[in-house]
């Protein structure tokens, strides 16, 4: 007798087509859901100090996770607590044109591609926004996908946030050493001062250590210090 329960190659197709497009439908409402809550986070953020970023919460697991002492110093300071030297020391090493693009740097992405095709790249091409979205959301890990997220929450940052709040919160968010997050505490920690009182040396030697700040120590970037010092000077700062 024939087994009628049996179901042929043909009827099965239909149910795995359908639970495809089910698992489809709902991925794509999971992402629109966690895109909407990032878009809104970063609507509070106009208003509310971010009280902690991925970054943060990633350098706590990798110290749980390898049990190493681990001591976070976080303070969030207005903008006109960062001196100006401060400021622009920032602008100067890590985007030039911030105060002229909307979110992304073209030129320096044309350069940066341009360097990677001849196997000589030696900087990034991330804008301030560009690394405030990575900091808030994604920590420093590198993919395909978190660039393809990071893309489409930056025109969101500059609309909502201005470059004004923008800057305020990447100087009080990002990574200046191990466990050391912001301006403030990296100039009590460095220099023993606040940030108010940081010139133009201190300035520029701090802000040489942003792109690698666990391996990098403010009295050893005499050479780019000086070469961040120089781009100040041509940018009339």
């Amino acid at each position: 007798m024939l087994n009628t329960d049996t179901q042929t190659p043909d009827a099965r197709a239909p149910l795995r087509t359908d639970f495809l497009r089910s698992f489809i439908r709902w991925l794509v409402i999971g992402v629109v859901l966690l895109w909407s809550f990032a878009a809104l986070i970063l609507l509070a953020a106009r208003w509310i100090d971010p009280p902690t970023t991925a970054v943060h919460i990633q350098r706590r697991l990798q110290a749980w996770m390898h049990h190493t002492p681990y001591r976070e110093r976080y303070k969030f300071i207005p903008l006109n607590q960062i001196s100006a030297d401060f400021q622009h020391a920032v602008i100067a090493a890590e985007d030039a044109h911030f105060y002229l693009h909307h979110g992304f740097d073209w030129h320096q992405i044309q350069i940066a591609a341009a360097d990677d095709l001849e196997g000589d790249r030696t900087r990034g091409a991330s804008t301030i926004t560009q690394q405030l979205v990575k900091n808030l959301f994604f920590g420093t890990g590198r993919s395909i996908l978190r660039k393809g997220a990071e893309a489409t929450l930056v025109p969101v940052a500059e609309f909502v946030l201005g470059k004004h709040r923008i800057l305020e919160i990447y100087l009080n968010v990002v990574e200046w050493g191990p466990g050391i997050y912001g301006a403030e505490s990296a100039s009590h920690y460095y220099d023993e001062t606040a940030a108010r009182n940081i010139g133009r040396q201190q300035a520029a030697r701090l802000a040489a250590i942003l792109p690698a700040p666990l391996k990098r120590r403010p009295e050893r970037m005499n050479k780019y210090s000086a070469i961040i010092l120089k781009r100040m000077d041509q940018m009339g700062w």
